[in-house]
């Protein structure tokens, strides 16, 4: 009323615009009818949706009275969605599944937005044989009143939206399967909800839940019940009347106790309680296998009461924020926390040590001696290194290591692997976001030594009592393991680890679109090899076959016993018993099994093949150089899926030529760059071998280096072309066989990878090197032999670099503006005379003083020159090498002065203890 009073027109209503819509859409017609696909008609990613299905119904298209499955985007504009959906009932007779879903459009940081939908029409309960609603990724606060009247809905998805409780009528729903109310605000549940006797999966996780209906017990039919990441303090008894009830996690939630009945429902394979407030667990879950505890305080101390008046007040801890030039802290008996600038974060607890202790830290570059690796683990970290070795702490000390976020997530986990007893293990380890893609992990170790982060497939474990037991994969619920009565006469530790296959490998392998492999099973175990009465295992048939259509010549049964890299078809030794999804076997010993569907007959010498594609890697090497600075080449080692975003980011600073073609490489296998044809390589480097640059290769980390090259060509005739090959080095002690294979499979290009041009250009004359008028470079050093130093030599390399940035630098070195200003102009027509001059006549001034070298790279990385930086920590890690392998030739040191990694034994397979 108030626009029309101030005299503007009112706006037309909602069915107005939808009349005026199937009039004017004329134009969208003839495109429409291709959008008919038999009985479904996809509409949420096109745009104008609303408008084509209006237009449709107002053409009374026949075919509309055959769909059944209709998606709409619940982007469009609100008034025309509603009309829109108004004209369903009469439009679409038939429709059983319609989807209106926001989520299709992101905001600036990449999140998925909300849908406009508030509300639904009433008329929508008209829809008589609905029975699939996903109303995901919108506006909704209520549920619309036509929802509950929907008596043949069987599947409800509410999630990602605004609603702060359901209503009592939801009870009504009585062929309701699923509900998904995921991501909402809902404090409370309603009490009708426990009459609800068809539903089989509930998932309400990501809530605000503090309590729970004990009607909830009522839901006799329930198999999957999600309360995950709620603010639930205590469960009701009734829980243990779901009698139907398999999966049930509340994991982040906020629980002290859990009922003790819960342990006997017959039918549950995974109770997940990570990270709740749980102190005593009754006894029949803490054993059970199919329990997670991880992240609870169990068997801790309650909170320490608040101290009465006059209790004397206990010091705060420390903190300590170390800088990139310290590579030790001391440690006293208050304890401290200690973050340092490589990515890592120590707490030590007051009384973790009984004295004083100085702790000293490194960040090794990662290579095979350092990292060991299972045949599917993959790398996520550099290799922290913390002494003294073997001293014991009184209390443990947490550990926190950054890491790169793996990929792939599903069945992997993120563990922290150590070494320790000269065996590597891996460690409980919890997961902290800071921010997105960036994730600490988390972990309490008793001592220093080596640490890593790694992926690797989920890992379960058991002890396995006389009485026997049952192990369940977590990554993979169909695969178990059940252990008779009598299998072993001691208890014994079991592992099993499932590693998933992708659907398209081995049919492109075989050649055969029907082939198909189950998931890969790795059983491990402590104590003699083999149990005294037959186990037995569980796998599910290959993805596509049934217990009921398949003709069990073609299903093979494929066994593998580590150390070799052979797969042996063991069919016809074991006795397969098949269901509808799957196949149990039994074994007495322990190791690797696959399960493959195919019409190959020879199937040994195939599974060693895809056992080798699952862990190769496609990359794309590059050889990029600075636009300003030709002399300066960027190597690179990419995966596949990453080379075009990486080269749109580089190509605004570099240039070159496009990247080689896709070649395959294990995890941690070794390769080399070699420049050739006239170019070779500027400065001595740690990771340079007779001229050839050195690379291990890890997935998830960068492969990257920036070099310096050189020529004893005479540029100023004119340009050197030279190239940069790629060839292949040592490969992980996991694989070699299989390497071996591939590279005779290649003949006498085995070594070879790739080969890329690489240009230095003519110099013109004003490009010449020339020392600038009156400069006097006096022999120095920066630094000590110990720690590394700079050279005379090095400076100038150094001063050869920096180019146009040289007052950046001069200003974080701590040079006066007008000193600099003054250099501008005594050497104004000579850019190499003012930053040699500056870098030289700062160096003096520094000679002899301690520090100088780190402040050096410090300006460095702030001036954005990182890489000057590490070629600077490159020409250090030299001397160093150098000086320590001069004192032990004169046999002035103890052996142990050498920086000696942790022994190369491989890691325990299949599976990390």
């Amino acid at each position: 009323m108030a626009a029309v009073a101030e005299g503007q027109e009112p706006e037309p209503s909602a069915a107005e615009d939808a009349a005026r819509d199937a009039t004017d859409a004329v134009a969208v017609g003839p495109g429409t009818l291709p959008l008919l696909a038999g009985n479904r008609l996809s509409l949420d990613l096109y745009p104008r949706g609303c408008h084509r299905l209006l237009h449709l119904c107002a053409q009374q298209v026949p075919q509309l009275l055959e769909v059944e499955f209709l998606q709409l985007s619940g982007h469009e504009d609100p008034r025309l969605l509603e009309a829109t959906l108004a004209q369903l009932p009469s439009s679409l007779p038939r429709l059983r599944s319609l989807v209106v879903k926001g989520g299709q459009h992101r905001d600036a940081q990449g999140a998925c937005l909300r849908g406009s939908l508030a509300t639904l029409p009433a008329g929508l309960n008209g829809l008589v044989r609905l029975a699939h609603l996903d109303l995901s990724f919108n506006s909704l606060e209520t549920l619309p009143a036509c929802v509950p009247q929907m008596c043949g809905l069987g599947a409800l998805l509410l999630s990602h939206n605004c609603l702060s409780e359901l209503p009592e009528a939801l009870g009504a729903l009585c062929a309701l399967t699923f509900l998904a109310v995921t991501h909402n605000r809902l404090q409370t549940l309603p009490t009708a909800l426990g009459s609800l006797s068809t539903l089989q999966r509930l998932d309400l996780s990501e809530n605000l839940l503090d309590t729970l209906p004990p009607e909830i017990g009522g839901l006799s039919s329930l198999a999957e019940l999600n309360l995950a990441s709620n603010r639930l303090q205590s469960l009701p008894a009734s829980l243990a009347g779901l009698r139907s009830l398999q999966l049930l996690v509340l994991h982040s939630n906020l629980l002290a106790s859990v009922p003790a009945g819960l342990a006997r429902l017959p039918l549950l394979t995974r109770l997940d309680l990570r990270d709740n407030q749980l102190r005593d667990v009754p006894p029949e879950l803490l054993d059970a296998p199919f329990v997670r505890l991880q992240g609870n305080p169990l068997s801790g101390s309650p909170p320490t009461p608040r101290s009465p008046p006059g209790t004397p007040v206990v010091p705060k801890m420390p903190s300590l924020l170390l800088s990139s030039d310290l590579d030790s802290f001391a440690v006293t008996p208050l304890g401290c926390s200690v973050t340092l600038t490589c990515g890592v974060r120590l707490r030590f607890p007051a009384g973790a040590t009984a004295t004083p202790v100085t702790v000293r830290y490194r960040l090794w570059l990662p290579e095979p001696r350092l990292v060991p690796l299972g045949p599917h683990d993959s790398l996520l970290s550099g290799v922290l290194e913390l002494q003294p070795h073997g001293v014991a702490f009184q209390q443990e000390v947490g550990l926190w290591l950054l890491f790169v976020p793996p990929r792939a997530r599903r069945c992997r986990e993120v563990v922290v692997r150590t070494l320790s007893d000269n065996s590597w293990s891996d460690l409980e380890t919890h997961l902290e976001e800071e921010a997105p893609k960036r994730l600490w992990a988390h972990c309490q170790v008793p001592h220093f030594s080596w640490f890593l982060v790694v992926s690797r497939p989920v890992s379960d474990a058991c002890l396995v009592p006389p009485e026997g037991t049952l192990l369940c994969s977590s990554g993979h619920p169909g695969v178990k393991v059940t252990f008779p009565p009598g299998a072993t006469e001691e208890p014994r530790h079991v592992r099993m680890q499932v590693v998933r296959v992708g659907s398209r490998e081995l049919p492109a392998l075989l050649r055969e679109p029907e082939a198909a492999a189950s998931p890969l099973l790795c059983l491990s175990q402590s104590g003699p090899l083999s149990f005294l009465r037959p186990v037995t295992v569980q796998l599910p048939l290959p993805p596509g076959i049934t217990g009921l259509s398949l003709d069990r010549s073609c299903l093979h049964l494929l066994h593998r016993a580590p150390p070799a890299a052979t797969w042996d078809d063991i069919t016809a030794q074991v006795a397969l018993e098949l269901t509808h999804l799957y196949a149990r076997f039994q074994v007495t010993r322990f190791s690797w099994y696959w399960l493959w569907y195919t019409t190959k007959a020879c199937v040994g010498g195939l599974a060693r093949k895809a056992w080798e594609r699952l862990r190769l890697h496609r990359v794309n090497l590059i050889a990029l150089q600075r636009r300003r600075d030709p002399e300066q080449v960027l190597l690179q080692c990419l995966p596949r899926h990453k080379v075009d975003a990486t080269l749109r980011r580089l190509l605004e600073r570099y240039r070159g030529p496009e990247p080689s073609d896709t070649v395959e490489v294990f995890e941690g296998e070794k390769f080399f760059a070699a420049f050739e044809r006239g170019i070779a390589v500027d400065a001595d480097r740690p990771d340079c071998v007779e001229g050839r640059v050195c690379f291990v290769f890890y997935s998830h980390l960068k492969n990257l280096k920036e070099v310096y090259v050189t020529t004893a060509l005479d540029r100023r005739a004119q340009a050197v072309r030279g190239q940069v090959s790629f060839y292949r080095g040592e490969v992980p002690a996991e694989v070699p066989e299989e390497a071996e294979a591939a590279r005779q499979r290649r003949g006498a290009d085995a070594l070879w990878m790739a080969t890329l041009p690489i240009k230095l250009p003519r110099l013109r004359g004003s490009e010449e090197p020339a020392q600038g008028p009156g400069l006097s470079l006096a022999p120095l050093n920066l630094g000590d032999a110990e720690t590394g130093f700079l050279t005379q030599s090095n400076l100038l390399n150094v001063a050869g670099r920096l180019g146009p940035d040289w007052p950046a630098v001069a200003l974080h070195l701590g040079v006066p503006y007008r000193q600099l200003q003054r250099i501008r102009h005594e050497f104004r027509d000579d850019l190499d005379g003012q930053i040699r001059h500056m870098l030289f006549s700062w160096a003096e001034r520094q000679a002899g003083q301690p520090g100088a070298v780190g402040l050096l790279v410090q300006a460095l990385e702030q001036s954005d020159r990182r890489d000057v930086a590490e070629e600077v920590r490159a020409v250090l890690e030299l001397g160093r090498r150098k000086y320590q392998e001069g004192i032990r030739r004169t046999s002035l040191a103890p052996g142990d002065l050498a920086l000696r990694g942790p022994s190369s034994s491989p890691s325990p397979e299949p599976a990390q203890a």
